[in-house]
């Protein structure tokens, strides 16, 4: 009975519909049509807009507004390639994506094999403590972290480094009055210059992006690798295991290949958010100290915000998209991870 009632009401809905319902191309262009006029509104239009203005003379919102700007061609282009600026901060945003690529993957892979491991008690609970940071607002998470870099005397980081201080000053203490005599000379353990500065130096400032950039999308990765974990037959390890495999030979030729494609995509996927990072080194310090650590986002929000330079700053988001699109195209074919789509 229910079945002769379900074929009555297709019945009636196909007698209802304006056109032939058995025409799957249209039909199927009826229901992509609402996702192709939101791709065409916020995704094409504002890159094609984007372009547009990186080939003009814009310098600020009423050009744009009024269309007083005008055609110079590739001037903003030729302009950013002699930019010594743009070439720092080209070098050190890839250098920041694979710092903390390589990061991410190690420490996801561990966490990942920690939380499948059969011999680790309590998981679920280590599962939920995981994926923390994916459920926290990234500015307060941001905000967090820069005041645990805090350069002042009583910054987290600071006083952690004054507490190693303190510790190896007293064990010294014992030590020479157990003896008699220092065989270790306590300064040469002790950390000076505290407090440090760290949003003030390049390279401290640049480990506080890596740091929290990191902890950001950690999650995801391990997220990503536990699935492809647990997707591993038992039965492998086993046969390994009979034939006298270690755990390091399992690990290199168990693991990694039943986890490789997992963790491309889950690579290709943070490195893009990594590539494009503004709020870490913005809220940090503006990508400081003297724009030596302005990443490539940055770069650009700086000449279009704070110097007006639209149609320049529209050049530099342009090459950003171009770089973006060719790592992914690149890293999809590389890594493989376009088979067996299309019966590939």
């Amino acid at each position: 009975m229910s079945t002769s009632f379900l074929e009555r009401v297709s019945a009636v809905s196909q007698r209802r519909l304006p056109f032939d319902a058995r025409n799957d191309n249209l039909f199927g262009l009826l229901l992509a049509a609402p996702g192709v006029v939101l791709f065409l509104s916020f995704m094409l239009f504002p890159i094609a807009f984007l372009v547009y203005l990186s080939l003009t003379d814009a310098t600020h919102a009423g050009t744009v507004i009024g269309g007083d700007a005008t055609i110079v061609g590739l001037e903003n282009y030729i302009e950013l390639v002699t930019d010594a600026q743009f070439w720092t901060s080209l070098t050190v945003t890839w250098l920041f994506l694979a710092v903390s690529l390589a990061i991410k993957i190690v420490l996801g892979l561990g966490l990942a094999m920690l939380l499948t491991h059969a011999r680790v008690i309590g998981k679920r609970y280590m599962r939920a403590v995981v994926i923390i940071p994916m459920g926290l607002p990234a500015i307060f998470i941001v905000t967090v972290w820069r005041g645990l870099f805090s350069g002042a005397r009583f910054g987290p980081f600071n006083e952690l480094l004054a507490s190693y201080n303190d510790i190896i000053t007293s064990v010294v203490g014992l030590f020479d009055q157990a003896v008699f005599f220092a065989a270790v000379s306590a300064p040469e353990l002790l950390l000076v210059d505290l407090p440090i500065s760290w949003l003030s130096g390049r390279w401290s400032a640049f480990l506080a992006y890596v740091m929290t950039e990191v902890w950001l999308a950690y999650p995801f990765m391990v997220i990503i690798i536990v699935s492809a974990l647990q997707d591993v037959p038992m039965e492998l390890h086993d046969a390994a295991k009979v034939d006298g495999a270690g755990y390091l030979y399992r690990f290199v030729h168990v693991t990694v290949p039943a986890v490789k494609r997992p963790v491309m995509f889950a690579s290709i996927l943070t490195a893009a958010t990594s590539f494009q990072q503004f709020l870490i080194p913005w809220i940090f310090n503006g990508g400081g100290p003297s724009r030596q650590n302005e990443l490539l986002i940055v770069y650009g929000y700086r000449e279009a915000i704070e110097l007006n330079q639209y149609a320049f700053a529209s050049a530099i988001m342009v090459t950003a998209i171009a770089f973006i699109g060719l790592f992914m195209w690149l890293a999809v074919r590389k890594g493989d991870l376009a088979a067996g789509v299309n019966g590939a």
